[in-house]
């Protein structure tokens, strides 16, 4: 399936592991041109040291630190315009809902959902400007079904959930998706900590936390990352042109609500 990317500016958050470098790989493997913006410009070098040359030559490694607004600013102006946009924040320190004090909240709220949509309002015009663009957010599954133990990403990620569907209904006629995608529990160095945090609270080893977590999910087994990539590139697609607004759950069944 041609998923009209070819020639497509992309730029990717977090792409120097896990999900977002997962993303940036199958966005250039699909003919688009990748910013792959991170802290850590050396780690994106080499995970595409890598990849075919080919693939490789599609992707720009770029520093970004989503906590400076000034840097944000500078990024924004200095990578052009921007065909899909994916927003992918790091994970917030775990934690109950009364653990944390209000400077912690107010900080993880400044670089996980306030910048963020800094970011969005400026790459924003270069779409509305063509009337084509993609702004799709990584976000988790606990918006659905709260994760125990990280409340400040539960509540977080939800208010981001609020900012894109009011920002899809307003950009849908411009011929701009807004959507999100959420993860389950894919194999990522993110979910292993998470497991090691367990452990440690409860007690067990790692292996039996993450057994435990294997049962609680239909498909029986984490995720990988290249599936989780495959369901953001098909929403970055020419064919999900009529997708917006959407919450699109990859969690091999984990979460059964609607």
């Amino acid at each position: 399936m041609d998923l009209g990317l070819t020639g497509r500016h992309a730029l990717v958050l977090g792409a120097s592991r896990g999900l977002g470098a997962a993303v940036a790989r199958v966005l250039a493997a699909e003919g688009a041109r990748v910013t792959a913006a991170a802290r850590s410009v050396d780690t994106t070098r080499l995970w595409r040291a890598e990849l075919p040359a080919d693939v490789a030559a599609r992707i720009e490694p770029v520093e970004l630190d989503m906590t400076r607004r000034a840097c944000i600013e500078q990024v924004a102006a200095a990578i052009g315009k921007v065909d899909i946009l994916v927003n992918n924040g790091g994970g917030p320190p775990p934690g109950g809902a009364t653990e944390h004090g209000p400077e912690v909240w107010m900080s993880q709220f400044e670089a996980m959902a306030a910048h963020l949509f800094l970011l969005t309002r400026l790459v924003l015009p270069a779409m509305q400007a063509q009337r084509w663009g993609r702004i799709i957010t990584i976000s988790s599954s606990g918006i659905v079904q709260p994760i125990p133990n990280l409340a400040l990403s539960n509540s977080i990620r939800a208010a981001v959930n609020g900012w894109s569907k009011s920002l899809a209904t307003e950009v849908a006629a411009q011929g701009i998706t807004v959507n999100m995608v959420l993860p389950g529990r894919i194999h990522t160095d993110r979910v292993d900590q998470l497991d090691s945090v367990a452990a440690r609270k409860q007690n067990r080893t790692v292996e039996e936390v993450a057994q435990a977590s294997v049962a609680s999910i239909p498909a029986g087994r984490y995720g990988r990352p290249e599936e989780f990539a495959d369901a953001v590139a098909f929403l970055a697609s020419t064919r999900a042109s009529y997708i917006t607004g959407a919450m699109l759950r990859v969690d091999g069944g984990m979460i059964r609500s609607t």
